[in-house]
C-alpha cells in the first residue's frame, strides 16, 4: 500500500477542483493511502468531502496573496514580504514556518509519492527526501506586462521551486494548441521534466435526469453564459464588472444566465425587462419574458445544458473554465480578465480567435456586439480548438502515477 501526498493550493477553486477530479481515478488504483493538505476555505471542502479520512486531511498554512478589491492587492502583497499585512506575518516568516510545518508531516507520513498542485515548497521538501514528486500546474513563469516588471525575481525564485520537482505535469493541450502558453515559457534545462497531460475535465459522464425548470425556461431562448468564479474577491470582482456592463443601454435586451459559485439559493432570481423579479419556478410557470437569470449554484445537469445551448460564455479567464467551455461545449467566449494569469490566457484565445478581450464595461458592450457580427468567425475557430482539445488530464496523470508505484514495488 502506497503512500501518496496531495498538496492543493488554496488560492481560488482550480487546484481543488483538478485534484479532486484526478483523486476519484487515483482511488480506482487500489488500496493506497491519500493525504491531503491546504488551508481556509479548501481546508474546510475537504473536510466535507472526507468525512471519513479525517486523520489524514492536514492543515498547512501554505503562503497566499492578500486580497484586494479585484483579486490579489499587488501593493498589499508587496509590502507583506518584508512587513505584515493585515494580521499576515512577513512573507518571509510564512514560508519559512509553513516548510517546517510540512516538513513535520513529511517525516512523520513518509511518503512514496506527492503531487503537488500548486504547492511549490512540497517540491523542495519532496526533493530533500529523494520522494518522487509530480507538479500539476499551468503556469512556470508567466509573461508580465510592463507595468508589473518589478515582479521578475519573485517570478524567478517560484520557477526554481516548481523545477525541482520529478515531473511537471501541465494541465493542458500538447502545442500548439496550449492555452497557457504564455503562463509557462519553460528554460531548456527542464523541458525533459514536462510532460503535457491535458486538461482536467469531468470524464465521467453525466446522467440526465428529468429538466428542471431552469431548463426548461431556457430552452428557447438565446443568451449568454456569464460565470463568476474564483475566490471571494475574485467572484466578486468579476460580478461588479459584468453588472457595470448590463446597465449599458446597448445590452437592455441582452439575455443573460449568471452563475455565481456560492452555494446560497438565495441568490436565485428571474428579471424580466422591466425589472420585476421572479422565481425560476414562477417564471417558468409563467412564462416570463426574461432577460436576466441569476443562479447560486448550477447542478452538473443544469450547467452542461446551459452551456449546450448558450451562444457564448463571459469568463475571468480561469484556466480550468475556459478549458471546459472551449474545449469541452466549443462555445466562444469574452474574457475579462482580473490578474495576469488571466490576461495571458485571454490574450493567446483572442489571437486565435476563440473570443474576445475585454476590461471595462466599455470594452464589454463592443464585444459583445462584435461576438454576433463576427460569430461564424468565432464558432468555426473554436471548433476546430475543440478537435483538437486534450481533455484527459486525469487519465494521462492516473497512468504516470500507475507508471511510478509500480517501479517501486
Amino acid at each position: 500500500m502506497a503512500k501518496i501526498g496531495q498538496f492543493i493550493y488554496p488560492w481560488g477553486n482550480g487546484h481543488y477542483s483538478r485534484m479532486m477530479r484526478l483523486n476519484e481515478k487515483l482511488k480506482e488504483l487500489g488500496d493506497n493511502e491519500f493525504h491531503y493538505f491546504s488551508k481556509g476555505d479548501i481546508y474546510q471542502k475537504l473536510l466535507d468531502k472526507f468525512p471519513d479520512e479525517k486523520q489524514n486531511i492536514h492543515e498547512v498554512l501554505m503562503p497566499t496573496p492578500i486580497d484586494g478589491k479585484f483579486g490579489p492587492s499587488l501593493r498589499k502583497s508587496l509590502w507583506n514580504f518584508l512587513l505584515p499585512v493585515e494580521g499576515n506575518e512577513p512573507l518571509v516568516t510564512q514560508i519559512s514556518s509553513y516548510l517546517k510545518d510540512e516538513g513535520k508531516l513529511y517525516n512523520k507520513i513518509g511518503f512514496d509519492l506527492v503531487i503537488n498542485d500548486g504547492d511549490m515548497g512540497s517540491n523542495v521538501l519532496a526533493q530533500r527526501r529523494n520522494i518522487t514528486s509530480l507538479f500539476v500546474t499551468n503556469q512556470f513563469k508567466p509573461k508580465l506586462w510592463k507595468s508589473r516588471l518589478y515582479f521578475k525575481p519573485a517570478l524567478e525564485f517560484v520557477a526554481k521551486q516548481i523545477s525541482k520537482a520529478s515531473k511537471i505535469l501541465v494541465a493542458d493541450s500538447e502545442p500548439p494548441y496550449t492555452m497557457c502558453e504564455y503562463n509557462l515559457n519553460f528554460t531548456k534545462d527542464i523541458q525533459e521534466k514536462v510532460v503535457y497531460v491535458g486538461h482536467f475535465t469531468n470524464e465521467k459522464k453525466i446522467e440526465k435526469g428529468e429538466k428542471g425548470d431552469l431548463e426548461k425556461l431556457v430552452s428557447d431562448s438565446v443568451y449568454g453564459y456569464w460565470m463568476r468564479t474564483g475566490n471571494i474577491s475574485t467572484n466578486d470582482g468579476t460580478g461588479e464588472r459584468y453588472e457595470e456592463a448590463f446597465h449599458q443601454p446597448e445590452l437592455k435586451n441582452e439575455k443573460r444566465i449568471i452563475s455565481h459559485a456560492k452555494n446560497d439559493e438565495s441568490i436565485d432570481r428571474v428579471l424580466d425587462k422591466d425589472g420585476n423579479e421572479y422565481s425560476i419556478s414562477e417564471a417558468y410557470e409563467k412564462k416570463v419574458d426574461w432577460i436576466q437569470i441569476d443562479k447560486g449554484f448550477l447542478s452538473e445537469q443544469e450547467k452542461e445544458t446551459v452551456l449546450d445551448l448558450c451562444k457564448y460564455a463571459v469568463v475571468n479567464g480561469s484556466h480550468t473554465v475556459m478549458g471546459e467551455i472551449l474545449g469541452g461545449h466549443a462555445k466562444p467566449i469574452i474574457g475579462i480578465p482580473i490578474y495576469d494569469e488571466h490576461t495571458n490566457q485571454i490574450e493567446w484565445i483572442k489571437e486565435k480567435k476563440l473570443g474576445l478581450f475585454a476590461q471595462n464595461r466599455g470594452q464589454i458592450v463592443e464585444a459583445v456586439k462584435q461576438m454576433y457580427e463576427n460569430y461564424e468567425e468565432y464558432t468555426d475557430s473554436v471548433k476546430g480548438f475543440s478537435r483538437n482539445f486534450n481533455g484527459n488530464g486525469v487519465s494521462n496523470t492516473t497512468k504516470i502515477v500507475s507508471e511510478i508505484l509500480e517501479d517501486k514495488k
